[in-house]
């Protein structure tokens, strides 16, 4: 296959939400308790709700800049390219780097919506994430219905009404919504505690996926406090290796015997040691942790019924895609972020899946996520109108260099050290 016959649908884009996301979806009563925008003495641009303050925008929206160009700190609008921000601009960015479609995460809100539930309001923290997922249906995915597949975030501070924003997101179409990688983390149970089973239920009856993205337990990897900040950025999978164990060891699958996760920026090429040290300890120790896997196969076959992945441009995992459930593997484009591959996805996927059938890059690269997530931007298009090859040519004009920003220098360092210490 060419580059430019791939069909690409990435899993795990991510949205720089504009400031004036909330105008038309907060209650009049509510609007001056509404997440806003400050710029700060030093022209620094920032979200804060309330006295929360938001994830910051550095290198969540560096998408076209060179790395000397990365910065950490929280940034402006105007030192980002306007795809990171405006769906239009984002449409145009998308057609210019041979992408078809994407699920885009949230970013000020933390990846499973943190901020907003941590506010100490839960009334109000509810009015706030029922607006941001109305402004990310109707406006953001509602702008262009073939481009975007929506996921919405959830009230987590209570079980039932995140199963009740499930079902309401369901009758809008929505069969994605983000999750903790470890709910515990932020001070809710844990998922063997039995307390989400009405969440659980929620997505089973409607057919949702529950997405666990990197970094939404507001942890990172314990490292020496004072390594190098490559460190940290090298080992920010470790997360996910977490996550998938206490999902292949939970006890709830055979109640809820459809449900799925998705592992979301994690990669995917230590998948297969980690399966099989979890088949090794079931068969070497389950004389006393006496866990039973009777009734739903072990771990591998949890893995394989109830787990998606997916990666970027990693080599390794690829390479052992035999050890995969194929039709649970996906690609994501990480755009806007610093692990993007925008404008070259198409390039850096011919490259990363060589030696892989037509058939199996096509459902990698967009058939799985189709399915998975109700999505079919082929009521609208032909499928010659959805390679990266016919989108390129829809928008020829787009400059793909970001112009705009400032070289990276000490601040930045400084600034992810003070991240890294607020984490641990």
């Amino acid at each position: 296959m060419n580059a430019e016959d791939l069909i690409l649908i990435s899993v795990d884009d991510h949205i720089a939400e504009p400031a004036d996301m909330f105008d038309a979806h907060v209650p009049a009563k509510y609007k001056d308790k509404a997440p806003r925008v400050v710029t700060d003495d030093n022209g620094i641009q920032q979200w804060w709700y309330g006295d929360l303050k938001g994830r910051n925008l550095g290198l969540n929206a560096v998408a076209g800049k060179p790395p000397e160009m990365y910065n950490i700190d929280a940034s402006r609008y105007d030192q980002m390219r306007p795809g990171c921000f405006d769906v239009h601009e984002r449409v145009r960015d998308m057609n210019a780097g041979g992408q078809l479609a994407g699920l885009n995460f949230p970013n000020f809100t933390g990846f499973s919506g943190q901020v907003l539930n941590q506010g100490p309001d839960r009334a109000l923290n509810e009015v706030m994430i029922r607006a941001y997922n109305d402004w990310h249906v109707d406006e953001w995915c509602g702008a262009y219905p073939d481009r975007f597949i929506p996921c919405g975030i959830l009230p987590l501070f209570d079980v039932d009404k995140a199963a009740a924003e499930v079902r309401r997101l369901a009758a809008k179409g929505v069969h994605a919504v983000t999750f903790s990688e470890n709910p515990e983390a932020l001070n809710m149970p844990s998922i063997h505690s039995g307390e989400w089973d009405p969440l659980f239920a929620a997505c089973v009856e409607s057919d949702t996926v529950l997405c666990c993205h990197l970094g939404s337990s507001s942890r990172s990897a314990m490292t020496s406090s004072d390594a190098p900040a490559g460190v940290a950025m090298s080992v920010s999978s470790a997360a996910t290796i977490y996550t998938l164990m206490d999902l292949v060891w939970a006890t709830f699958w055979e109640r809820f015997p459809t449900l799925k996760f998705s592992l979301t920026e994690g990669d995917i090429g230590w998948i297969p040691y980690f399966m099989w040290r979890a088949e090794h300890v079931n068969d070497r120790h389950k004389g006393w942790i006496n866990h039973d896997f009777s009734k739903t196969g072990g771990p591998m076959q949890i893995f394989n019924d109830h787990i998606l992945v997916c990666f970027i441009k990693e080599t390794v995992g690829p390479e052992l895609i035999d050890h995969f459930n194929l039709d649970n593997v996906f690609w994501e484009s990480d755009y806007p972020h610093s692990d993007g591959t925008w404008p070259h996805a198409p390039e850096e996927v011919i490259k990363t899946l060589d030696g892989l059938s037509d058939a199996q890059i096509n459902k990698i690269s967009h058939e799985n996520a189709m399915a998975h997530y109700h999505f079919d931007p082929f009521v609208n298009r032909t499928r010659e109108q959805c390679t990266a090859g016919a989108l390129r040519a829809e928008s020829p004009d787009v400059d793909l260099v970001t112009r705009v920003g400032r070289p990276a220098d000490e601040r930045d360092l400084a600034s992810w050290k003070n991240i890294i210490a607020g984490k641990r």
